[in-house]
């Protein structure tokens, strides 16, 4: 049985115009009903997060600031903070990035430097409670994280920047344009593996969805895990699940499409889920799959046994 869902935010649960999926209230609704704890997990600031789920928000976790901070219905369950001599390291280093600056995400706000408008323009998407400060190193809070937004591209410009601090801190490319710098082995997937421990829920009873290298520690925590279509390539292959159409090779669209909804049955038969097995064998029958002839045999030896 599933005690715990936990999704991504960006690129995951919200569509491409920064808007949370269609449908999502009504699953949300029915999650609730089961007792089934939801969280949305992300690099997204708490406060940030409260607002996109507002109405809801004492019913549910917030994963925030990958895994550093985490509230549940309310309250404060889990503060990872970040060293602050080490913050102050990294602020310097960061500010040294052509294209590219620092944002310091606090306990209680995130803090700028610079009046750049498309920093600003960014700073305000992700997070509520915000301020432009003249020096960030003399900043009094409780340090999240130290993360770098950077117009050139995190993956191939800021990421190098930071090789001598891998030893010091979590350095994740967690966007195109975002480098998130956490105290040393804090993610997503640890602050999981904390709330599992903390009450008492088993990983074969977490299921978690995600899309980008911020989640990739994620996928290690739940026995059901989710890469979403738009995933990146190495976030795919450390999930369990993912639905990919890959087009131009018929016989691959066949297989991996098939596949991921064999995958699912097996979840859903194996955690005595009958209702959900047999909607997702109603949604693989009206899809547009190409079913093998294998895959025929199934549909027709579960539906003879309704």
């Amino acid at each position: 049985m599933i005690k715990l869902i936990a999704t991504d935010m960006d690129g995951t649960l919200l569509n491409s115009n920064n808007e949370i999926q269609e449908g999502f209230y009504d699953v949300f609704n029915e999650i609730k009903e089961k007792e089934i704890i939801f969280a949305a997990a992300s690099g997204r600031q708490y406060y940030n997060l409260l607002e996109r789920f507002k109405g809801i928000d004492d019913n549910m976790m917030f994963i925030a600031e990958n895994g550093t901070f985490v509230v549940y219905k309310g309250e404060e369950l889990i503060v990872n903070s970040l060293d602050i001599n080490i913050a102050r390291e990294l602020i310097k280093v960061g500010r040294t990035i052509d294209n590219a600056y620092v944002i310091l995400c606090g306990k209680n706000a995130a803090y700028i430097e610079s009046r750049d408008k498309r920093l600003v323009e960014q700073t305000e998407k992700y997070y509520a409670r915000y301020e432009i400060v003249s020096d960030l190193t003399t900043i009094e809070d409780d340090i999240l994280k130290v993360t770098i937004c950077d117009f050139s591209g995190s993956e191939n410009n800021s990421n190098k920047y930071f090789d001598d601090y891998r030893d010091k801190a979590q350095i994740c490319v967690s966007g195109e344009i975002w480098l998130d710098m956490t105290a040393k082995g804090i993610n997503k997937g640890l602050a999981i593996k904390e709330v599992q421990d903390k009450l008492n829920i088993k990983f074969e009873e977490t299921m978690v969805f995600g899309d980008y290298l911020n989640d990739l520690e994620m996928m290690d925590s739940a026995y059901h895990s989710y890469a979403m279509e738009n995933a990146h390539d190495d976030l795919k292959k450390a999930a369990d699940y993912y639905l990919q159409v890959l087009k131009g090779d018929p016989e691959n669209e066949k297989m991996v499409c098939e596949k991921s909804f064999m995958k699912m049955l097996e979840a859903f038969y194996n955690h005595k889920e009958r209702e959900k097995f047999y909607s997702c064998l109603e949604q693989l029958k009206k899809s547009k799959v190409i079913l093998s002839p294998k895959g025929v045999e199934f549909i027709r030896f579960w539906e003879a046994r309704r």
